[in-house]
């Protein structure tokens, strides 16, 4: 019997708490319908997008230094030189008595990556820089720099920017050793020239750097024009030129010369020394974008006429620009709106991601501040740690989930905007232009890249976009109370 009403008793409890449960979709039905939250998405609004010019910028103090020429049948072409100075190993530098130069090596070291079609064989010449480099005004990419017509070097055939050497290192006084250096390419120099004009410098002229530079004025690199119908796609590479220090290894033009032994008049002495290059001097890149056809059209579009694709292209290149021309029309028919999540998803171009030209591996998106200048969006504004606070809101998007990365299976980009489209829809903020650009897969920057050569060809907005079709939206996932 005390089973039977153990079990009863067990059978009361499971009934009220059976009943106390309520179903979820249920729950708030009692609160005032006026103040009923909803979940909801907006997945159709309207982007405005266009191509437009990125800016030039000045290319004397860059991470890497871009070089070469690259035909893009979507885009158009790059072709990149180098303007370099020529600076003294030290003050005061003596070559000796009876010094004779036995080669002349202009080193370049490369800087890592390679874009473009890496079996063409490459032509490229060196000339002397008609003007001191040093004394130049700005070093903006669209300056060139004249030379003379001299030919100093040639190299034809192919680059290999990931390939380190093994050269043979002269060592005064010592037996020659073989060592092993970085990636770099190595251009021999006309020996004649480069006695007339460093070697047999009277010692004035090698006192200081700044005398040295007015007497050999700098270098000048770039691939033979003449050449570039032959270099089927061609290729953008890289060069460091940041290190100082004057080691083999380090760009610089080497010169190997034998000189009279200081104590011993008839004994010769074998001396390798390094004229370093490097962006503690002067050095600069000079860019040339031409663009194909349908990227010009665009270009001279004044209108808000909306092409089915735009074009991204560093180097001074092309950005796209990006407007939300219905955001505050929706906030007046909606009413209030508090963004849970906003994504702008931009599609790739179908078939543009073919080598040798891959898609860029990251892009950028910032915006303007009202004077003009680049700024972050909000959710990816961390900081700087020292002068900004930075955006409390992007802390949720630290550490890369603010996005921006190529997703190579689905083809696209994600970008988390909901702070941005928070403030575009409240008010606090105004749309003075919104922008996407490539930027380095290592570092977000949303200055004018130079130091990365992909491209990416994108999607527009269109309002019924076929089945599988490339696009760029934005989803809006928001709750309204009234």
């Amino acid at each position: 019997m005390r089973f039977l009403k153990l079990d009863l008793l067990t059978l009361l409890i499971s009934l009220f708490l059976f009943a106390s449960c309520e179903n979820t979709s249920t729950i708030g039905l009692e609160v005032d319908p006026s103040n009923q939250i909803q979940g909801s998405l907006i997945d159709t609004a309207t982007i405005s997008s266009k191509t437009v010019k990125d800016d030039a910028v000045a290319t004397n103090a860059l991470s890497r230094y871009p070089f070469g020429y690259l035909n893009d049948p979507l885009l158009g072409t790059t072709e990149s030189s180098l303007a370099l100075s020529v600076n003294v190993p030290n003050e005061a530098y003596d070559f000796g008595t009876n010094a004779v130069l036995d080669s002349a090596i202009l080193i370049l070291n490369y800087g890592g990556d390679f874009y473009g079609d890496s079996t063409a064989n490459y032509n490229i010449d060196v000339h002397q820089l008609s003007n001191n480099l040093a004394k130049e005004s700005s070093y903006l990419s669209t300056n060139t720099y004249a030379h003379g017509n001299t030919l100093l070097a040639n190299y034809t055939g192919k680059v290999f920017p990931t390939t380190p050497l093994k050269v043979t290192d002269v060592l005064t006084g010592a037996k020659d050793t073989v060592m092993s250096v970085t990636p770099q390419i190595r251009l021999k120099l006309d020996n004649t020239f480069i006695t007339d004009n460093i070697v047999k410098l009277p010692a004035t002229s090698l006192k200081y750097n700044s005398y040295f530079q007015s007497a050999f004025k700098g270098l000048h690199v770039q691939i033979r024009p003449t050449t570039y119908g032959s270099m089927g796609n061609g290729g953008l590479m890289f060069f460091n030129l940041s290190s100082t220090t004057a080691t083999t290894s380090t760009s610089g033009l080497v010169l190997y010369y034998r000189k009279q032994n200081a104590t011993t008049a008839t004994a010769t002495d074998t001396v390798s020394v390094n004229f370093p290059i490097s962006t503690s001097y002067a050095v600069a890149a000079s860019v040339k974008n031409t663009y194909s056809t349908a990227v010009q059209t665009q270009l001279d579009d004044a209108t808000n006429h909306q092409y089915p694709v735009t074009y991204l292209r560093p180097l001074g290149g092309l950005r796209t620009k990006l407007a939300f021309p219905y955001l505050k029309k929706m906030r007046s028919e909606v009413g209030k709106m508090v963004i849970n999540k906003a994504e702008l998803i931009v599609d790739l171009s179908s078939g543009t991601d073919v080598a040798p030209f891959r898609a860029a591996p990251r892009l950028a998106l910032y915006k303007f501040d009202i004077a003009g200048q680049r700024k972050n969006l909000p959710d990816n504004d961390t900081g700087d740690g020292v002068t900004t606070a930075g955006d409390p809101r992007a802390a949720v998007n630290f550490g890369g989930n603010f996005g921006g990365y190529f997703d190579s299976v689905n083809k696209r980009y994600v970008f988390t905007v909901t702070a941005y489209i928070q403030d575009l829809l409240d008010g606090k903020t105004e749309n003075y232009g919104t922008y996407l650009s490539v930027t380095p897969s290592s570092s977000f920057q949303f200055t004018s890249p130079f130091n990365v050569a992909s491209r990416a060809v994108i999607g527009s907005f269109t309002n019924n976009p076929a089945a599988g079709a490339n696009v760029m939206k934005l989803n809006i996932y928001y709750t309204k109370g009234n």
